[in-house]
């Protein structure tokens, strides 16, 4: 993924209500037939429950359109999905954690059909049983259960113009004869991820803006394979195959600098102009296999299921980024600098899980398990820097290599008990016991001086859960929940790699992050199962994120100041997130126009302090985000039925979020109203979406430091788009899909991304 990337998919890390999946990820199965009727949607336990079977929406679309239309669920994108008041949200199928790349999963949610599914749970504070980190949720997609013998499937293309065109095309086939099932799908796309962006920031009385495009060439192929066997009547072997490739190559960054120095009247001394050229050539693998042996206890539901999975993750990205600055004729022809980097990154996991699960007649239900992971991740980065006399004459080059290896091990054990103590009161409670121990060594050749280093962490958290509901009557309920989470740093993250955008604008991955600490507070009031008020609390210790820090500085080429901007990767103090929504979800009019509407207001409390590269040990001026800010948010998703038949059906859906404040400063105001028609004729859809038809969804984000230091961005991904899909399903759609299984290193999995 590239360093422009990487910042903007941090501008929507503050967002608690705006939609975005994983970036995480997941993996998932194949979906069955249904017929709807009546719609539900209520408050059970520790989760949400949306009941497919009964909207009237579900035929003819995909479970991706279903879940936007899911209380609580919203996406940005339309590639990601969030839940209201979380970071991150995993999917699930039948309890168990999908096993998929995130690109791999969206393809496969946006080509099966929503007529599988029986319903939608939202977990938003997940119990101890589950592998969360910090604040997740989880989307648990429940199947309908069908018993007949056959083939069938389903084949997708999709074609989206958007600044470019990109196509897709998938094909899925489940297939089940006696004890055997088989599930397999294969997919593939090609596509050009255009974004423009304008960077601006000023130090003391100099100022530096970068602004022009980035256009990075994706070719996507992947898929799964899952064998499923009944040995007996009480017990089941499964074997899964996931695989996942990407290649993007002649992936382009061309921006022009402008370097103006004022005076301290505010007026404008000088003006200078660079030109950035850069060019990156990626691709990347993911392999992981996963064994699963499942037993079932009694006829009350108690099973023991065991889990044993192999990971295998490859990227190899190769980097050439030039400085231009003009020739006699005012031309960027002449070299002011280059540097060549080579980035591989190679993780190897294995991992275990158990979960036993005891069921008794009283209502009451004991889980306990444990899970274990290694890993290795190997990073051999190689930087070769070439600097250029006034001349344009390239002088001797200067070697920076880092050799970085990092292996970890996590022991996990989980204890749950739930009870449910009549009609009216259940409860559940319980806690994560975990062990952490890493050892990261760097290597370092610089300037043919060698220096090596060792980053030790080991710590262990004991993590409770706990959560009731109490239905006061037919048509009051009242919940709550609190959960503590940690979330580890992605292995990207700790590797110790500076990736470049300009010559003094770049960002520093850092292996001294350690793992925060999360906490979850939420209270929840449900009336009729179709209105719902959420309060929320959510303390992060010790952040995750990206901290903007600038200086000022003299070049030593030029004798002449400049000002420098660097995105350090690091924990940043601590966090607070308070929230309030209310929302309806209800179908109107004979189900003519079914309302999904969502409002409520956020309030953040940022506190962090930084003014030093952990990493490199570089001094920079000073940066303070203790800020406060409070936000409005809106979602609203409508169905309406265009024919009695239901074969025509048009969508309108939107979404605001007002501004607030992030890790990087004040995130302006974002919305996007998207609209799509669909028609269902037989065993074929339809469809036509039409993404950010304002277009107002594009980043920008503003900060101004006391000390006078101002950094702006603007970050626009092109996101109005025309999509036009056909799908159509074919064979027995009675077929039983085959289990969904969690893989044993689903947490490690998301943590390459």
């Amino acid at each position: 993924m590239k360093t422009p990337i990487l910042i903007a998919a941090i501008f929507f890390s503050g967002l608690s209500f705006a939609q975005q999946t994983k970036k995480d990820t997941v993996k998932t199965k194949s979906i069955e037939g249904v017929t709807l009727t009546k719609q539900v949607f209520k408050k059970q336990s520790d989760r949400f429950v949306y009941d497919v079977a009964a909207s009237p929406i579900a035929k003819g679309n995909t479970t991706f359109d279903i879940l936007k239309q899911t209380p609580l669920l919203s996406t940005t994108d339309d590639k990601t999905l969030k839940i209201a008041g979380k970071n991150n949200a995993l999917i699930y199928i039948n309890g168990r954690k999908s096993n998929m790349d995130a690109e791999s999963l969206v393809q496969f949610l946006k080509n099966t059909p929503a007529e599988n599914i029986q319903k939608i749970e939202v977990i938003t504070v997940p119990g101890s049983e589950y592998q969360v980190e910090s604040s997740d949720g989880i989307i648990n997609i429940v199947l309908k259960k069908k018993m007949s013998d056959g083939t069938s499937g389903n084949m997708r293309m999709s074609n989206t113009q958007s600044k470019y065109n990109a196509s897709n095309a998938s094909f899925s086939v489940n297939y089940r004869k006696d004890k055997l099932g088989i599930n397999a799908n294969l997919s593939g796309g090609e596509n050009i991820n255009p974004q423009s962006y304008i960077l601006r920031n000023r130090s003391e009385n100099v100022q530096n803006e970068s602004v022009g495009n980035i256009d990075d060439p994706n070719k996507n192929l992947g898929g799964y394979l899952n064998i499923d066997y009944q040995l007996n009547e009480k017990s089941n072997l499964a074997l899964s195959w996931n695989t996942w490739a990407n290649k993007s190559y002649n992936s382009t960054i061309d921006l022009m600098n402008t370097i103006t120095k004022y005076d301290t009247n505010g007026n404008i001394l000088s003006t200078a102009y660079t030109k950035t050229k850069n060019k990156e050539d990626a691709r990347s693998y993911n392999n992981s296999v996963n064994l699963n042996y499942e037993v079932k206890l009694d006829s009350l539901g108690s099973k023991l299921n065991v889990n044993a999975a192999y990971l295998n993750y490859k990227r190899f990205q190769y980097t050439n980024n030039n400085t231009l600055i003009q020739d006699a004729a005012g031309n960027f022809t002449q070299n002011s600098s280059k540097i060549i980097q080579d980035l591989p990154q190679v993780i190897n996991n294995f991992s275990g899980t158990v979960d036993y699960i005891q069921k008794f007649k009283n209502d009451f239900t004991f889980s306990a398990g444990g899970n274990y992971n290694k890993t290795k991740t190997d990073n051999d980065t190689k930087n070769y820097s070439y600097p250029y006399d006034l001349s344009g004459n390239q002088l001797a080059s200067q070697n920076d290599f880092n050799h970085f290896v990092y292996n970890e091990n996590i022991y996990g054990l989980y204890v749950t008990f739930e009870k449910k103590f009549s009609d009216k009161f259940s409860g559940k409670i319980g806690a994560r016991y975990e062990i952490t121990n890493s050892l990261g060594t760097a290597d370092s050749w610089k300037n043919n001086v060698e220096t090596n280093q060792q980053i030790e962490r080991n710590y262990n958290n004991l993590l409770p859960y706990l959560s009731f509901n109490y239905a006061i009557n037919d048509k009051n309920n009242i919940s709550y929940s609190f959960s503590s989470r940690m979330r580890r740093p992605s292995f990207w993250e700790l590797n110790p790699v500076k990736n470049l955008i300009t010559e003094d604008n770049y960002t520093q991955n850092n292996p001294f992050v350690k793992a925060s600490s999360t906490y979850n507070q939420e209270l929840t009031y449900m009336y009729k199962n179709s209105y719902f008020l959420i309060l929320n609390h959510t303390y992060e210790k010790d952040q995750i994120t990206q901290v903007p820090l600038q200086r000022s500085y003299i070049d030593p080429k030029t004798n002449q100041k400049r000002v420098q901007l660097a995105y350090i990767r690091t924990n940043f103090g601590d966090k607070q997130e308070m929230s309030a929504m209310l929302g309806i979800q209800k179908s109107l009019f004979k189900q003519y126009l079914t309302l999904n509407f969502n409002a409520g207001v956020q309030y953040n409390i940022n506190n962090g302090t930084l003014d030093t590269d952990p990493t490199t040990g570089q001094v920079f001026d000073t940066y303070v985000n203790n800020r406060k800010s409070a936000s409005m948010v809106i979602t609203s998703n409508n169905t309406i039925r265009l024919d009695k038949k239901k074969t025509w059906f048009l969508g309108v859906n939107f979404f605001y979020v007002d501004k607030q404040q992030i890790e990087l400063g004040m995130l302006k105001n974002l919305a996007s109203l998207d609209l799509n028609i669909k028609k269902n004729w037989n065993d074929w859809t339809f469809a036509v979406n039409l993404n950010d038809v304002l277009r107002t969804n594009v980043v920008e984000i503003e900060d101004l430091q006391a000390s006078g230091n101002y950094n702006y961005i603007r970050n626009d991904q092109y996101r109005r788009s025309i999509n036009v899909s056909i799908t159509y399903n074919f064979g027995n759609q009675k077929v039983k899909k085959v289990r969904n299984i969690e893989s044993a290193s689903d947490e490690i999995k998301n943590r390459t991304r």
